[in-house]
Order: C-alpha cells, then sequence, then structure tokens
C-alpha cells in the first residue's frame, strides 16, 4: 500500500532507542500529529483516538509517545497536563492462555477470535460515557504471556484516550469489531513496511521464549494471515501515519 508522503515535520527520528526495542524508532518530530490530536479534543468532552496496524507496526510506540507529548503540550499551553491524555492499548484483552486451549487457539494466538471482542467494545463504550470516575482496562505482560487486569487507569481528567490495537478497523458484520469505529473521534493506521514489522516481531517473539528460528515461522504465518486482515482496513481510517517516521502518509 504505497503512499507517498504529504508531511515531512514529522520525518526525523532520534538516535534513542525506545523502551521497547521491538518497536519503532522514537519520533522526534511529533507535533504535527499531537496537535492533531489535541484539536479532537472539545470543551467538556472525551475524545477517543484509534490506532490501528498490524503486528510489529510501532503502534504501540507511538500511541504512548503521542499521548506524553500531547499532555506536555497541555501543560504548556496551561493546561493540566497528565493525565489530560491516557493511553490504552488493546492487548490487554487477549485470551487467556488456558481459554486459548480449552478453544484449540493457542497455536494462532493474535488472531481475531483469540480476543474478547465484546468486553473490547465494553470498555470503548465506557471510555466515551463514563467520565465521572476512573475506568480501570487491562494491559499485556509479554514475559508471561497473559492479560493483567486493572493496570491501566483513566481519570475523570482524561480527556483524550489513545486507543491502539491490531483489530480496531475491522467491519465484522453484526459482530463486536465493527461497532468499535463509530465510536472513535479519529481513527489513524500506522503503516509499516513487511520486512521491517517482521525483524521486529523475530524480536518481540525471542523475547517471549521461542527460538530465532520458532519466532521467524510465527512471524511469518501466524502473524502474516493476521496482517493481511489487518492491513486490509487501512482504507477505513481517517489518517495514514508511517511506524517508521511518523510521518503523515495520506489524509
Amino acid at each position: 500500500m504505497p503512499h507517498s508522503e504529504v508531511s515531512s515535520d514529522a520525518s526525523a527520528v532520534s538516535t534513542s532507542a525506545p523502551a521497547d526495542s521491538t518497536s519503532a524508532p522514537v519520533v522526534a518530530g511529533l507535533d504535527e500529529l499531537a496537535r492533531r490530536a489535541l484539536a479532537l479534543v472539545q470543551p467538556g468532552s472525551r475524545a477517543v483516538l484509534g490506532i490501528a496496524g498490524s503486528p510489529g507496526a510501532g503502534k504501540t510506540t507511538l500511541a504512548g509517545l503521542l499521548a506524553a507529548r500531547v499532555n506536555e503540550l497541555s501543560l504548556e499551553s496551561g493546561g493540566p497536563g497528565a493525565p489530560f491524555a491516557a493511553h490504552v492499548p488493546m492487548d490487554g484483552y487477549h485470551l487467556a492462555e488456558s481459554t486459548l486451549a480449552r478453544l484449540g487457539r493457542s497455536d494462532r494466538k493474535g488472531a481475531l477470535d483469540t480476543f474478547d471482542g465484546w468486553g473490547f467494545l465494553a470498555l470503548v463504550r465506557r471510555l466515551t460515557s463514563e467520565t465521572d470516575h476512573t475506568v480501570y482496562a487491562p494491559s499485556f505482560d509479554r514475559s508471561i504471556e497473559e492479560p493483567i487486569a486493572g493496570e491501566h487507569a483513566i481519570e475523570p481528567e482524561t480527556r483524550l484516550v489513545v486507543l491502539e490495537g491490531n483489530y480496531l478497523l475491522v467491519d465484522d458484520g453484526d459482530g463486536p469489531w465493527a461497532q468499535v469505529k463509530p465510536l472513535l473521534t479519529e481513527s489513524w493506521f500506522c503503516e509499516t513496511p513487511d520486512e521491517v514489522r517482521v525483524s521486529r516481531l523475530v524480536v518481540r517473539h525471542g523475547i517471549g521464549g521461542r527460538t530465532p528460528e520458532a519466532a521467524l515461522a510465527w512471524a511469518e504465518t501466524v502473524d502474516g494471515r493476521n496482517a493481511l486482515l489487518i492491513e486490509s482496513t487501512a482504507p477505513r481510517a481517517d489518517l495514514v501515519v508511517s511506524g517508521i517516521t511518523g510521518a503523515i502518509l495520506s489524509a
């Protein structure tokens, strides 16, 4: 899915490695993206920005950096700063290993039906409507390959939620995923060349305990099949962003 870059403001990257070295490099020119995200917030309301992308695209790194920069811009403009913006990943809705084993889906963990789609949809609905109390969301611990309940706290003061995950833009008809996009204030797609994604995934799966050969096989087969579905959802996004440079590729 080639695109010509319409913005070079976010194309500069630092040489510092991100906290998750399997993801995208640290984007030095986040301001354009952060200002666009900040503009989504209207007085007295909460905006939910969704960032979708294939495994290894760099969406988690982008979402974390984006939320942090929005908080900085909020503070610089006389606003409250953190927790004005919060990063919430979809990965916490992975089904537990024991559940995957019972369902016979362990060999394709990461596929659409290995997530609790209805549970995730319920979270998105809560994020848009429950703004007078803290909403807790699960995370995913790659060291044990299991979700962790209640690790993310979205406070009443949070006015921008940066939600990220593989399947935010999937249209599954009457299923839960098709109901996510209409709840998003805006949606972005994080695009990264396959060879870059696969190299990141090999490192990630290695950290999870797989041998280099097994890590590559999983990245090319299981993750590769999932990527085919995810990449097909890119046209549904309002914005396509490079997972390498952070540059806007199309809008």
